[in-house]
């Protein structure tokens, strides 16, 4: 079993930055393969960024390329997503999940471990 908890979350005014954490804790953090995701109100959940786990690769959807970084502490089993120049359209509740890469950008309805998600609010 992972537990994973997200922290970071809050009211920003556009072109903002926030930095999101998630940390973790059950289970061998290193070994996993680690995500964020978000859910804006009405809309389905959607992928935002994902590292494997070395660190050594990461993905992001293109609507959050060149503003979000995705990175993570093996020594500190946390993962983290450092959110720039936020917009309007970025506000969700942020969801940090884990598992394989296959799971985090192909099926991630097949996800194991969610956490239970930081709201992200962005002023204009």
């Amino acid at each position: 079993q992972v537990q994973l908890v997200e922290s970071g979350g809050g009211l920003v005014q556009a072109g903002g930055s926030l930095r999101l954490s998630c940390a973790a804790s059950g289970r061998t953090f290193s070994n996993l393969d680690m995500g964020w995701f978000r859910q804006a109100p009405g809309k389905e959940r959607e992928f935002v960024a994902a590292i494997t786990w070395s660190g050594g690769s990461t993905y992001y959807t293109d609507s959050v390329k060149g503003r979000f970084t995705i990175s993570r502490d093996n020594a500190k089993n946390t993962v983290y997503l450092q959110m720039n120049s936020l917009k309007p359209e970025d506000t969700a509740v942020y969801y940090c999940a884990a598992d394989s890469l296959w799971r985090l950008r192909i099926v991630p309805d097949q996800i194991f471990y969610w956490g239970q998600g930081t709201q992200v609010t962005v002023s204009s």
